[in-house]
């Protein structure tokens, strides 16, 4: 909606006075709308669903606070912070690993099993956002055995997984173009349509644009000759050198997300990246419980209402607020993802634990797999899922569930040249026995 000419319109006839006054007046709404859904909802008394329009954009843009990302013509990304948003880092803020930490991931006994969850389901659902086509199930497999990839589809995932690893080691280092190709770089080893273009920028003559599934260009990135300038700009945003106040890091973090989006750097990868530099920031920014949260899972859910974010973004005057409204959702809805899953756990591990306690000798991986066992009647146990799923070596893997079976809580058999465990279905009669 051109706001500006309408402005132009109600001062020459005399009627800008009367619409600020009312709109200033009117009842603050919660919610923070784009005009494609502003006009179908009624405008305050005294008002054409215009004049609140303009009256609305008006209080909005008194509150702007710009950001050193510029557009392609030179006019910088703006954001405010509505109420619903402070609300979100409010919530974030205490689950998200400053105010509020489970127990289970500072347990050391425990912690590796939730953080291997992350990383699976992290690099999975960012894969398939980007096209992947493989199942969870198949993909779980891959990452748990450390078999190789056997195409496109798993080898993103493996890549994904391989990234988010190297983001936990990068927290503490400060953000140069170099480490953003590098994150490129493993993110689209052997996965991209063109094998050189991993881990460098587009060239002049690699034009690309966003599409939607019935073609239509959604968006044309900067040239490739500003993206050099432009990345060292993007970094020193990261590093919060710029801009000359202060910036909640969880905004801070999802402005980073969209900025890499934004500039489309590379010929492919961009999604995976901008989200791998999401993490680095809210890891750096000391919200170490994102090591265990997947914020992919949540936008998988509801692709569109991502997409939307971005395109809102491009068509208000650079309005950064609706990307970060859906953001900080996505953002709290995966916290709030992780204590429910962690509180699911806690419960089944309870009701288990007056039986498998008895068992003195075993340790908390015995411990843990007993439990789910008993869940899940005749589950298939390997060493290598064992090993991949706790992050030990394999004979230690081994010498736990060979020492399940000896005392009869697993059966083995030999398939191949690899032993394979699976649960009896009286294991509780059996435990309850011991």
């Amino acid at each position: 909606m051109p706001w500006m000419e309408l402005m132009s319109k109600l001062s020459e006839n005399g009627r800008l006075g009367e619409v600020l006054r009312i709109g200033a007046t009117a009842k603050r709404r919660r919610d923070y709308l784009h005009w494609n859904d502003l006009r179908h909802r009624s405008p305050p008394e005294g008002l054409n669903v215009e004049e609140w329009w303009l009256s609305t954009k008006l209080l909005r843009n008194g509150s702007m606070r710009a950001t050193p990302l510029m557009d392609k013509k030179g006019y910088p990304f703006k954001f405010n912070v509505p109420d619903c948003v402070v609300e979100q880092l409010h919530q974030i803020d205490k689950g998200g690993g400053t105010l509020i930490t489970p127990e289970p991931v500072t347990n050391p006994q425990t912690r590796d099993r939730y953080l291997m969850r992350s990383l699976i389901a992290e690099a999975i659902t960012s894969s398939q956002l980007e096209g992947a086509v493989t199942t969870r199930e198949v993909a779980k497999e891959m990452l748990s055995t450390g078999r190789k990839p056997r195409d496109r589809s798993e080898r993103m995932i493996l890549n994904n997984f391989l990234t988010m690893q190297r983001i936990r080691q990068l927290r503490d280092f400060s953000l140069t173009p170099d480490l953003i190709l590098e994150i490129h770089r493993m993110v689209g080893a052997e996965a991209l349509d063109k094998p050189d273009a991993a881990g460098r920028l587009r060239r002049d003559d690699e034009l690309i644009d966003v599409s939607d599934h019935e073609g239509n260009i959604l968006h044309v990135p900067p040239i490739a000759r500003e993206l050099p300038n432009r990345l060292e700009a993007m970094c020193k945003f990261a590093n919060a050198e710029t801009p000359d106040f202060f910036i909640h890091p969880v905004v801070r973090s999802v402005i980073l997300h969209f900025w890499l989006a934004y500039d489309h750097p590379f010929v492919d990868g961009n999604g995976r990246t901008a989200r791998a530099l999401f993490y680095w920031s809210m890891l750096r920014n000391g919200f170490w419980l994102f090591e265990f949260i997947s914020i992919s899972q949540i936008i998988l859910k509801a692709p569109v209402k991502y997409g939307t974010a971005f395109l809102h973004t491009e068509t208000d005057d650079n309005d950064l607020t609706y990307f970060l409204m859906h953001q900080t959702d996505v953002i709290r809805k995966a916290v709030q993802e992780l204590h429910e899953y962690i509180e699911r756990k806690t419960e089944e591990v309870e009701e288990a634990r007056t039986l498998i306690d008895g068992i003195e000798w075993a340790n908390h991986r015995q411990q843990e797999l007993l439990a789910h066992a008993m869940k899940h009647p005749r589950q298939r146990y390997t060493v290598a899922e064992h090993k991949g799923r706790h992050g030990i070596v394999y004979q230690t893997a081994r010498t736990d569930l060979l020492a399940l079976a000896d005392c009869g809580f697993l059966e083995k058999r030999l398939v191949g040249k690899e032993f394979v465990f699976r649960a009896p279905p009286d294991l509780v009669q059996r435990i309850k026995k011991n």
